[in-house]
């Protein structure tokens, strides 16, 4: 009689370990079975993979076997798996009478399969925290969203929603509420900000352990605002500066001419970077930014694009349906003044843009992190949010990076640069699930990123069916 009691206490936990041994396969909520995964970091395919998600999150990838359970899986035979593209220089601004028509730009982000924005600082910050918390929460569909929040600048600053900073203590004052808004790095403008400011800005920032980006006073060299240590310099025209050889005269020209009626500014000073442009001299200064992990923002589309601007007749372009008049009345100022350019001026502007080119190798071979960015944005003209980040990696290839290169740009250097490479810019398992599949292999051709066949986003799927009636959900 004492037998069974024993024989139940000895069986209950082999029966209970055959239950848990069937109940350990989990249901995950999405599997992607037969995937070429391109892996960003070592320019590879790895043909034939499996990669499970839930909850928003990659779970496995592993060598395609038979497909695990799921509430949904997709047949990528064929098709190549990339992370979901960042576009790490956009721009939301233009005030509350603006904030709907750039709440609405948003979908055109992911429908060019790009997952991750970087905003560089705009007069909409309360918006972009409500569309953060509406997009986490899937009431809206839009990229992840970084942000800046307001810029710091100098008094009376050209872009409005600007922190007007001159002395430490307005720094200060600054940086405590950009840090009250809990924004995800400094970004720091050159419109009227002094030399002082510019660098004691940077000096304060980083001693907070704030990421810090921004646009340079010529009144200051870039060497100056990398050993302070600023995080990226945004667009070329500051690098492009850093390579002449007469850098100290010119900055020391700019200075001397603020106390004059027409103090000089960027744009009178580039003929003579150009005409002193030195090869040493740049190899020196790429060195320097690699060194102090100083990253770069090339923006090469708009730069072509304004360039071209003057003879291009935009007006029938596909995209533009997608732009709320309103955006588009912001045009105006750029096209008219592009309009009014001499025809010397035109031919300048297209040297500069080849010459800026023609940079982006030598700093890829450098070591100098570049990160893609399109400045997209209400008042930088036909510069189109989704597309023109697919413009920006075509030219970075053309201008002598390789797919992989341009890729890395796009994807693992800017989750690194904000410090979410844990969490994002490959696909591994753990890593967020914001993915695009392709009909093609963009590492064959840069082009095939326009070949979109679905696209994840905190394991969210939208396929080419779904994003084009996206996009025309936000024609005009």
């Amino acid at each position: 009689m004492k037998l069974l009691p024993r024989l139940l206490t000895a069986t209950l936990p082999l029966l209970a370990a055959g239950c848990a041994g069937r109940h350990t396969a989990p249901t995950f909520d999405l599997v992607l079975t037969h995937a070429n995964v391109v892996d960003v970091e070592t320019g590879r395919v790895r043909p034939n993979q499996t990669v499970a998600i839930s909850e928003g999150q990659i779970r496995q990838v592993t060598a395609s076997g038979p497909a695990p359970a799921a509430r949904r899986t997709l047949d990528a035979t064929g098709k190549y798996l990339i992370p979901g593209l960042w576009d790490m220089h956009v721009h939301f601004r233009g005030g509350d009478s603006l904030a709907a028509a750039n709440r609405n730009l948003l979908p055109l982000y992911l429908a060019h399969g790009i997952t991750t924005v970087r905003d560089a600082g705009g007069d909409l910050t309360p918006s972009i925290f409500a569309w953060r918390q509406q997009i986490r929460a899937g009431q809206l569909a839009g990229p992840t969203i970084y942000t800046s929040g307001p810029k710091i600048d100098g008094p009376k600053a050209f872009w409005a929603g600007s922190l007007e900073v001159e002395t430490q203590a307005q720094i200060d004052k600054a940086l405590d509420s950009l840090q009250r808004l809990k924004t995800d790095y400094v970004k720091i403008y050159e419109s009227t900000i002094s030399r002082e400011a510019f660098l004691s800005t940077i000096t304060a920032a980083e001693k907070r352990g704030m990421i810090t980006t921004g646009h340079m006073p010529y009144t200051a060299t870039l060497r100056e605002a990398s050993e302070r240590g600023l995080d990226a310099t945004e667009h070329l025209y500051y690098v492009f500066k850093a390579c002449s050889s007469k850098e100290d005269s010119i900055t020391q020209a700019v200075q001397r001419s603020l106390s004059t009626p027409k103090p000089l500014g960027l744009f009178a000073v580039l003929p003579a970077i150009y005409r002193t442009y030195d090869p040493a001299t740049a190899a020196r200064m790429y060195r320097t930014l690699a060194k102090n992990h100083t990253a770069v923002v090339p923006t090469l589309y708009i730069q072509k694009l304004l360039a071209e601007l003057p003879e291009t007749d935009h007006s029938r372009d596909s995209l533009l349906t997608y732009i709320d008049p309103k955006i588009q009345a912001t045009y105006a100022r750029r096209l008219a003044g592009a309009r009014a350019q001499s025809a010397a001026t035109r031919a300048f502007n297209k040297q500069l843009s080849a010459k800026f080119m023609s940079l982006v190798p030598a700093l890829q071979q450098a070591g100098v992190t570049l990160l893609a960015g399109s400045d997209s944005g209400a008042s930088n003209s036909y510069v189109y949010p989704g597309a023109s980040l697919l413009g920006e990696l075509e030219l970075l290839v053309q201008a002598g990076l390789t797919p992989a290169q341009a890729l890395q740009a796009a994807t693992i250097n800017g989750a690194r640069f904000l410090k979410a490479d844990h969490r994002a810019g490959t696909i591994r398992a753990g890593k967020d699930a914001d993915l695009v599949l392709l009909d093609q292999n963009p590492l064959a051709d840069i082009r095939n990123l326009r070949q979109i066949n679905a696209v994840v986003t905190r394991g969210r799927v939208y396929t080419a069916p779904e994003l084009r009636q996206m996009m025309r959900a936000v024609k005009h």
